[in-house]
């Protein structure tokens, strides 16, 4: 009868102190009820505190870490910004919190109450994303749509539902681009590509990110992949022709713009494009059609009527360059080749002339008709443009 009464005492014991732990997560919760979250947050880190002999029990009790998650989950909707103080990141102690309530539910007897507290910090969190995102704080916002996608991977939740966030996967590749972490966003990135998720664009931003980490033959890679997908895209062909031009491969440039104006022949920007890169590969009649074309498409766009300007100046240059070089004794053939210089010259001025009322603040321009004023001249605007230079200066 006595060892009866001893086990029945040792039982009771054991009972009352697993209540009493449970009686210390209750009072968390009550805390938290009532608003005073500062005294919830303590009582319940005091309850999963190893160095706490009382906290034993609760410390391997999954519903004490499920309490803790709805205490950090109500810091983050508080107001006040002494609650606010008390975690640096409230919605990611909840996701700790939460997570080790799924390691030791084995039985899985809190599973339905997980999911349910795991909607809720999903919301929380995307919300969160939203706003660093909004207010240009990327890497606060990458932070956050990482974790709602380290949320939804949790056992428990995926449990409940087959669906893939594709817009969130895709929210932290382009959070990780603004953030400047160009391995994350071509992470997420490529993940979004898994399930063709806004493929156009996708492939654009790899190719993007790419760029970024100096690697051309990925990002040109992903762009012929981009082509071959979406053969009508205009902008993967144009983003070709840049990948080519910066690695001073021109003829396969020029392929690629022709292909683009050919998606769209009515792009003057194109026609532009073009025309500077046949100056490159040193075809001036090309680059003087490409730059007709642009004007005849769009009047006023600055840059091809100056490049126009630009290409007959030069070539105005070069003629002069070879008369300067002729001996002293070949005065004739000095002339004919100055004389060709000043033909240049004079098809380069109107150009010049109407960039300069496009855009009045280009200096270089204005140093053009600088030189071109004080040549033939033309000294009354050759003082109106020192004075125009003299205010940009």
């Amino acid at each position: 009868m006595m060892r009866n009464t001893v086990i029945i005492v040792l039982f009771l014991f054991v009972a009352t102190t697993v209540l009493a732990q449970k009686g210390k997560v209750n009072l968390a919760i009550s805390q938290k009820d009532a608003g005073n979250l500062e005294k919830a947050v303590m009582t319940i880190n005091e309850a999963i505190d190893p160095n706490n002999e009382k906290a034993a029990k609760s410390l391997v009790w999954p519903g004490t870490w499920m309490a803790r998650g709805e205490i950090y989950q109500a810091v983050y909707q508080s107001k006040d910004d002494k609650n606010r103080s008390l975690s640096d990141n409230p919605l990611f102690d909840a996701y700790q919190s939460y997570q080790k309530a799924m390691e030791l539910d084995e039985k899985g007897r809190f599973s339905k109450q997980l999911i349910i507290r795991l909607q809720m910090l999903i919301n929380e969190v995307s919300e969160q994303a939203a706003v660093s995102f909004n207010n240009q704080k990327y890497k606060k916002a990458f932070e956050s749509f990482s974790l709602v996608l380290d949320i939804e991977d949790l056992p428990v939740y995926k449990q409940s539902t087959s669906l893939v966030d594709t817009a969130t996967i895709a929210n932290a590749g382009l959070s990780a681009y603004k953030a400047g972490v160009f391995d994350e966003a071509i992470r997420y990135y490529t993940k979004a590509l898994e399930y063709n998720y806004e493929g156009e664009k996708t492939y654009e931003m790899l190719a993007l990110s790419y760029l970024e980490k100096s690697d051309t033959i990925a990002a040109l890679d992903m762009m012929m992949k981009g082509v071959k997908e979406y053969p009508g895209n205009s902008d993967f062909l144009l983003r070709i022709t840049d990948i080519y031009s910066a690695m001073n491969k021109l003829p396969e440039a020029m392929k690629f713009i022709d292909l683009a104006i050919n998606e769209k022949p009515a792009d003057a920007l194109l026609y532009s494009f073009r025309g500077t890169l046949a100056e490159r590969m040193q075809d001036v009649d090309a680059a003087i059609l490409s730059y007709q074309k642009a004007m005849e498409l769009k009047p006023d766009y600055f840059d091809a009527v100056f490049n126009l300007g630009v290409v007959h100046f030069n070539q105005g240059v070069k003629q002069l360059d070879m008369a300067i070089a002729l001996p002293a004794s070949e005065t004739e053939k000095y002339e004919e080749e100055k004389a060709k210089a000043d033909v240049e010259f004079r098809k380069a001025l109107p150009y010049l002339e109407k960039a300069h009322q496009l855009d009045g603040k280009q200096a270089l321009c204005l140093e053009s008709l600088k030189n071109l004023y004080y040549r033939f001249g033309m000294n009354e605007k050759y003082a109106e443009v020192l004075e125009q230079l003299k205010d940009i200066n």
